[in-house]
């Protein structure tokens, strides 16, 4: 008997959870056994056991991200995390490889690959969306550049590439679900840490290495 791979998705948005059941109900060895609307749903669902795959948004309101994952690990060694997300910097994936993710897919990625990636992890491999696995490739001949970004938290990185984009203060806070204050608070650590002095700098920087388009 084919033994089913079980899954949890942990997705704030219904109408992605939605789609991902469907996409799974269609394959004989994936099974969709839960799923939750934030971290904190998900950590209780975690306890109870028999969790093979823990498929996992990145941003969504209260505990997500990087804490998250190192939440999970703290308390769930074994388990495996596929991280899905909008973000396909190369920087944000191998940070949350780093801090404990199995694998890191970008939520524009083919279905095929999304399932084959999920097998994968089950099985206890490392995965990664090809195109950023091609990107990282392509700037390891630059590690000097790499080398300041990885200076910075995730937070402080999402944060960069939101004023780089021209949003407010009060737009970062409403965007990745913090306080208008937490948001001046990494602002200002992200600009000593790289060495900037105005938001010129924040702009050239983020389109010097492709942060925004």
């Amino acid at each position: 008997m084919l033994k089913r791979i079980r899954l949890l998705i942990v997705d704030d948005h219904a109408i992605m959870r939605e789609g991902l059941k469907q996409l799974f109900a269609l394959t004989d060895d994936l099974e969709v056994v839960a799923e939750a609307e934030n971290g904190a749903v998900a950590l209780e669902r975690l306890h109870r056991g028999d969790i093979d795959v823990l498929l996992l948004d990145m941003n969504m309101p209260g505990l997500s991200g990087e804490d998250l994952i190192v939440h999970i690990r703290a308390h769930y060694p074994a388990q495996k995390i596929v991280m899905l997300s909008m973000h396909n910097e190369p920087q944000i994936a191998q940070r949350m490889l780093r801090v404990g993710a199995t694998g890191y897919l970008c939520k524009t990625c083919m279905p095929e690959i999304l399932l084959g990636a999920v097998r994968r992890a089950a099985s206890g491999a490392r995965v990664i969306d090809p195109q950023i696995a091609e990107d990282i490739a392509l700037e390891a001949s630059s590690p000097m550049q790499q080398s300041y970004q990885d200076k910075l938290t995730e937070r402080e990185l999402q944060v960069l590439r939101l004023f780089a984009l021209g949003t407010s203060v009060s737009g970062i806070a409403e965007t990745l679900a913090i306080s208008s204050k937490t948001v001046s608070t990494h602002k200002a650590r992200l600009m000593e840490k790289m060495g900037f002095a105005s938001n010129a700098d924040i702009v050239r920087y983020a389109v010097s290495q492709n942060l925004i388009e």
